[in-house]
């Protein structure tokens, strides 16, 4: 196979995007728009990829690190400018270079990768990755001769009325001969309405030098999409959603309303799990095969294995293993480890909490800075005490012990296994193994008390 580089273009400031983040940087499903060029480029197995960075280059940098690396265009002169600044990496060198925006995240690797096989395949001097749109409006236009030969393309500003009608667009992403690309660049020049060098001119000159140019047209116009402002931004989520979303119910993933359950790029699912609608599933989650995540729940870099069940609840950073259940309106907050079978249900947190197996915490229960241990039951309304303004502090409970309703426990306390704590109980002290810990004033019922209350009065 042919040598493969790849130049991305990523210096563009985006200011119809009206942000303080720099275009290439705004997400599509949960990844920025730079990191899925990327990833689809790297699946090409280009020897080489440059990416052009001007505006926030230090912030794309970090986003791509060791992967790439960057040729800096200080000036935004257009993008034939933007290229010209690769030649230091790639002036000289035989085989074939791709051409693609940093703004283009619907693109896909088979999409590329017929390009570079079909540019090899005519033998072209450049191959424009074309598509046909109903609406081409601020595309430029695929200009072709009497023979259906590509002859230039023409930007939106320079058209003539009877080119503005060409519906065949230019995506903006190309194959060229590498040696020819970096020859013809010498050539560019700023006649036209912009003053900027423009790399759709480079057509024009390897035609008139006597290279052939061909044309790819991709099936799905949807993938040719750029992102210049929020609107598109918003599109190009729709898409990649329904993208991402077609594929998990072709891996067996029931997703009950997909119009309304949002997976971001690289969340894994197993099958036989059932999603109801409005759920969010964001960033590095992983979740195991027959689980079931019902309407409303918010699930965040977390790991869950099979057969979990998490109904309308926030789960962030938080390991579940093995048929756990959880809800409904739980928040399992980063940190959170759950053993195998346990259950949390309906208004408990946990942060920085491991449960062991079979533990059932019930309700309106906060669980913080604390390690419990299998088999204990938590009552209702159990407080873990961890925080005295300035520091955090750790709890311990101790296999199969029961801690009662309305209890307090005041870190750093250790209750060991096989204990009782009883209802209603302050505890700031250590609890032996088989003894039971009660921390409460003694009950006294004052006699006829109640009728001197005014309340009382007024029945009298």
């Amino acid at each position: 196979m042919e040598t493969r580089y790849a130049i991305i273009l990523a210096a563009g400031k985006g200011t119809r995007m009206k942000s303080k983040l720099y275009k290439v940087l705004h997400p599509v499903c949960g990844q920025p728009m730079v990191e899925h060029i990327l990833q689809r480029v790297t699946d090409t197995n280009p020897s080489e990829i440059i990416t052009i960075v001007g505006h926030g280059a230090d912030k794309v940098q970090a986003q791509l690190g060791e992967r790439s690396v960057y040729a800096l265009q200080e000036a935004q002169l257009g993008t034939g400018h933007a290229v010209m600044q690769a030649a230091k990496f790639l002036e000289g060198k035989k085989g074939t270079t791709l051409v693609i925006s940093g703004d283009t995240p619907l693109l896909t690797s088979q999409t590329l990768n017929h390009l570079f096989e079909y540019h090899q395949g005519k033998n072209a001097s450049a191959t424009i990755l074309t598509a046909q749109a109903d609406d081409p409006t601020g595309y430029g236009r695929i200009i072709r001769d009497h023979v259906g030969i590509v002859d230039r393309i023409v930007e939106q500003k320079d058209a003539t009325i009877e080119e503005a009608r060409v519906k065949e667009i230019n995506t903006g992403t190309y194959c060229f001969d590498n040696e020819l690309l970096f020859s013809a660049l010498s050539n560019l020049n700023t006649d036209n309405s912009q003053g900027e060098y423009y790399l759709t001119d480079i057509i024009e000159i390897l035609k008139t030098q006597g290279h052939s140019v061909a044309a790819y047209q991709t099936e799905d116009f949807n993938e040719s999409l750029g992102v210049n402002d929020r609107v598109a931004l918003a599109n190009a989520n729709q898409f990649m959603r329904e993208r991402i979303n077609h594929q998990h119910m072709l891996n067996g993933v029931t997703l009950v309303d997909p119009s309304t359950t949002y997976i971001d790029a690289g969340v894994v699912i197993g099958s036989d799990t059932v999603i109801e609608g409005n759920v969010t599933i964001k960033g590095q989650t992983v979740i195991g095969e027959d689980c079931v995540i019902t309407n409303g729940s918010r699930i965040v870099d977390s790991q869950l294995g099979d057969c979990v069940e998490i109904r309308s609840s926030v789960v962030e950073e938080t390991t579940i293993e093995k048929g756990t259940d959880v809800g409904p309106y739980a928040h399992l907050r980063p940190q959170t480890v759950l053993g195998e079978g346990v259950h949390i249900g309906n208004f408990v947190e946990t942060k920085k909490a491991t449960i062991g197996r079979g533990t059932k915490v019930g309700h309106l229960t906060y669980v913080g800075d604390a390690t419990l241990g299998e088999d204990i039951n938590v009552g209702c309304g159990v407080v873990f005490v961890n925080y005295d303004g300035k520091s955090k502090y750790q709890t311990t409970v101790g296999n199969q012990s029961f801690i009662g309703s309305n209890v307090n426990l005041i870190a750093p306390v250790t209750i060991d296994a096989n204990t009782v704590v009883a209802a209603g109980s302050t505890i700031t002290k250590d609890i032996p193994e088989f003894a039971m810990g009660i921390a409460r004033a003694k009950q006294e019922n004052k006699e006829e008390f109640a009728k001197k209350l005014p309340y009382f009065k007024e029945f009298q």
